[in-house]
């Protein structure tokens, strides 16, 4: 009956922190960058379009990276990229609505 409560464990972190307990890099503002290739459809039912895009701005301008879009999306267009560390995986094997084979 008189047993005490115990108490929460108070964490503190210095910023956002990925799965891996890990604290990661806060960009400033979103980085420009411009739609070069349609890779292919993607995700559970194809509603994830796979594009190539070139970064316009920032630390890795002019890199070429794989980045997941849902929505319409053509050649051309320009992304605001809230991040540009992480990139996507490849999809493997023959595309067909959405799996990865």
């Amino acid at each position: 009956m008189g047993e005490p409560k115990q108490k929460a464990k108070e964490v503190k972190f210095e910023g956002p922190v990925t799965r891996k307990g890990k604290a990661r890099r806060v960009e400033a503002a979103p980085t420009p960058a411009v739609v070069q290739e349609i890779v292919g459809r993607t995700g559970f039912r194809g509603e994830v379009i796979q594009v190539k895009v070139k970064l316009l701005q920032g630390d890795s301008q002019g890199k070429i990276m794989r980045r997941n879009v849902k929505g319409p999306i053509r050649v051309k267009d320009v992304l605001m990229l809230r991040e540009t560390e992480i990139e996507a995986r490849r999809i493997r094997g023959k595309v067909m609505k959405g799996a990865y084979s």
